[in-house]
């Protein structure tokens, strides 16, 4: 039992990584789509969403350790 709760803490942990690496994307996505569903233009939303996941593919191939973690993390 022990190691099931482990693996799913391991998981979880990998899993807020990932959203707090593309939440923004995700988030614009999101609206974008809502607009878009609702009539509305969504090239703004669009437009930051291309932005956030230029910048998520940028922090996702630099380097990180202890010394950096922090560095250019979305507040």
């Amino acid at each position: 039992m022990t190691e099931y709760i482990i693996i799913v803490a391991l998981i979880a942990v990998a899993a807020i990584g990932v959203y707090r690496l593309f939440g923004d994307t995700l988030r614009n996505q999101t609206a974008g789509l809502a607009k878009e569903m609702s009539g509305q233009e969504s090239d703004q939303e669009v437009s930051k969403a291309q932005t956030s996941a230029n910048e998520a593919s940028s922090q996702a191939g630099s380097a990180k350790d202890l010394s950096n973690y922090g560095e250019g993390n979305q507040k």
